[in-house]
This record gives C-alpha cells, structure tokens and sequence, in this order.
C-alpha cells in the first residue's frame, strides 16, 4: 500500500516537473490519493487491531496451557489418591476378613467353654447325688458338700467333732461321722483323704508341739474312728493336716479363725470311676453359632 502512493506521488510530481496537466487529470489522481490515503489509514487500524487481538489470543492460549498443566496435576494426584484408596480398602478388606475369622474363633471357643462348665455342672451335680444317696434330706443338712473339678469336699467344723482344743472325737462327733460313714460305705472304691486344718492361735499342750501337729491328729483321729467303729477299710484312707496354712478365712477375727478350724473329708473317684461319672452327665444341647450366622 505505502508503495503504491509513493508512486502516485512520484508521478504526480512528474507530471507537475514535465509540464502541466490539465485540471480533470489532477483531480482524479487527487481523488485517487485521498482513496489510498483513506485505505492506508484503515489498513493500519485494522493491523492494530489484529495485532491486538492476535495478542489476547496467546495469552488465552496460555492461560489454556497452564490450566492443562494444573487439570493434569490434577489428575495425577487423583490417581495416586485412588490407587492409595483402592491398596487400603485391599488391605482392610483382607484385615476385615481376618476379624471375623478371629471373632468366630473366640465364639467357638466360649462355646466350647460353655459347654464344658456345663458338663462339669452335671458331673458335679452327679456326684452330688450319687455320694448322698444314701442319705436322708434330714441327714444332709448337717454336711457342707462341695464338688470341685470332680473331687468331692465335705467341711466339717472343729466343734462338731472335737472337744475344745483337742484331737479326741467328741460324743457328738459320732452322729456326723456315722453319715459321712454311709456316702464312703456305699462307694468302695473311691479313695478318702481326711485334712485337718487350724487357725493361725499358737497352741502347746503335752504331745502337741504347734498347729502341724493338731491338724494331723485330728486326722488321724477321724480316720481311725471311720475304722474302728464304721469298718471304712483303712488302704482307701489317709489322713493329712495342713496346719493353720490353708485358711479360708482371715484370722484377725473370731468368726475367720473359726471358719479356718475345720476338717475336710476329701472323697475321690479313681480314673475309671471318673470317667463312668462324665459318660453319666448329661450333654449339653448348645447350637454352636458364628457370627456369620447373623
């Protein structure tokens, strides 16, 4: 465009320098310049213009090209979030899994527990009714029977069958020990282990040394009694005492010291008794659940 007025200029020029033109030739090549002139004027506004906007493009283009970088951290960020999610819900999945494993077990387990309590319940309670059979509802009243794990325990106190410290065997004595008398007659073959015990009260008397010694002739004393005037055969027998070192009680008070003066008749069953006993206790009718089972 510039290149074109400058001839037209050039020529115009010419023409002025070579001789004269006339008025209608001037006119239109000044008509013409105007048109150029007007068309260079436009030329170069529209060329700001694009240049303008050419400009706002590319910062467009890059604002464009930074939101692509940041969407595509973004993204890499998600994924690594996800893979992250999907490795611990792997993991907490299996640790569930484990759980409930282990939650069963335990159930199994106090089940198991369960029903061997109750297994021991109504071997005891076998026993129980086995060993005093032969025994009245009146004659059971003045016996303290305990069974523990399949031994059965019959606590008498002092005063039941001694006269007051000492190992003789009282005149009242005779009445208990004609009962307990009847529950060993009637099951030969279990052993009887007779256990004396004191409080923790010093004693010395003529052949009495200490505790150790009237435990044991307390013992004794019961035992040969159960012999000589009941016919319990003495190989099933033995007679213990423990002293004051097996208290049930505590011994700072008159009430403890008297729970600890006491006897215990301890009678067991041999192995192969013991084992007819548990095929006579009733099983328990337990389901076994799981928790998968809710």
């Amino acid at each position: 465009m510039k290149y074109s007025v400058k001839l037209l200029l050039i020529a115009a020029a010419g023409l002025m320098f070579t001789g004269c033109v006339t008025q209608g030739k001037f006119n239109n090549l000044q008509a013409d310049y105007n048109q150029l002139r007007y068309d260079y004027q436009d030329s170069q506004l529209q060329l700001t213009e694009s240049r303008t906007r050419v400009q706002s493009l590319e910062e467009r283009l890059r604002e464009a090209q930074q939101n692509n970088d940041n969407l595509r951290a973004t993204l890499a960020d998600l994924q690594r979030t996800l893979d992250k999610s999907l490795s611990q819900s792997s993991e907490g999945n299996a640790n569930i899994s484990k759980l409930v494993d282990e939650i069963n077990e335990s159930n199994r387990f106090i089940q198991h527990l369960v029903r061997t309590k109750n297994k021991s319940d109504s071997l005891n309670l076998v026993m129980v009714n086995n060993l005093t059979r032969s025994l009245s509802r009146d004659e059971m009243r003045d016996l303290d029977i305990k069974v523990l794990k399949g031994v059965v325990y019959i606590s008498l106190a002092d005063n039941m069958l001694y006269r007051t410290g000492s190992y003789e065997i009282s005149e009242r004595a005779g009445e208990i020990l004609s009962k307990i008398a009847k529950i060993i007659l009637d099951y030969r073959e279990y052993d009887v282990l007779v256990e004396g015990n004191t409080d923790d009260v010093p004693i010395s008397r003529a052949n009495i040394r200490n505790n150790w010694d009237l435990s044991t002739l307390r013992a004794s004393s019961v035992v040969q009694t159960l012999q000589n005037q009941y016919g319990i055969d003495p190989k099933r027998m033995t007679a213990g005492g423990r002293g004051e070192y097996n208290p049930v009680a505590t011994n700072s008070t008159e009430e403890g010291r008297s729970l600890n003066r006491r006897t215990q008749i301890i009678i067991t069953p041999k192995l192969d008794q013991f084992m007819d006993l548990i095929d006579q206790a009733p099983e328990s009718s337990l389901d076994e659940t799981s928790i998968e089972d809710f």
